[in-house]
């Protein structure tokens, strides 16, 4: 039973912000099927990206802490991310609105935060759940957000050389998000919740932004 009661905690958070996201779609658009799947594809990305993280730290390449958060961190979770949207949805899938982009980003970041989530729960119990509903599954469901709306964009761009631009933002915006993130956690030791929670409600603010904006029909 503590067994199930642990997935559940670690799994809630991830279902309850994606729901939110999916049902904000003013478009009407039959997607779940694709969602879903785009969810599965995340949590499994969790572990070839364990295994690529951890040699790079066995081989004593994230020696500092920027490493750490733009490498090790941002750097591989989001570009495999991002690789797996191009290659999977971008590709493949014809988007009726901006909006989608960001219900399918949403979707493989919380399916890779879930899997975190449920690895790192039963590693430490579930009394840290809550922190990590409000810390890291939240801040993962925000960076796929921002860059599902770059993605949405790229698609629905009227010429090439929109679409490359869209899709470079669509990776440099929340790895550099999700960078920072990493680094503030990493670096400030003392007060750190006087910096990491403005920063959160900036994410939450910029990702809510871009939400709204995708919403609006394209003039």
């Amino acid at each position: 039973m503590k067994v199930i009661a642990l997935i559940i905690a670690a799994l809630a958070p991830a279902i309850a912000l994606l729901s939110y996201f999916y049902l904000r779609n003013e478009y009407e658009s039959n997607i779940l099927l694709q969602v879903v799947r785009t969810f599965i594809i995340g949590a499994l990305l969790v572990f070839p990206i364990l295994v690529l993280q951890y040699a790079l730290e066995a081989e004593g390449v994230l020696r500092t802490e920027w490493l750490h958060a733009f490498l090790g961190a941002a750097g591989l979770e989001e570009f495999f991310k991002w690789f797996l949207l191009f290659f999977t949805i971008y590709k493949f899938v014809t988007f009726h609105s901006r909006y989608e982009g960001i219900v399918y980003g949403a979707s493989i970041s919380l399916g890779f935060a879930s899997a975190e989530n449920v690895i790192y729960l039963m590693a430490t119990g579930i009394d840290y759940a809550i922190g990590r509903a409000l810390l890291p599954v939240s801040s993962h469901a925000l960076f796929g957000v921002v860059m599902g709306y770059y993605i949405g964009c790229a698609q629905i761009a009227s010429t090439k050389i929109k679409k490359v631009i869209w899709m470079i933002l669509s990776l440099i915006v929340p790895l550099v998000l999700h960078g920072l993130y990493d680094l503030i956690l990493l670096t400030v030791h003392e007060n750190v919740l006087i910096i990491i929670v403005p920063f959160m409600f900036f994410l939450w603010w910029f990702a809510l932004s871009r939400s709204k904006k995708a919403n609006e029909k394209m003039a």
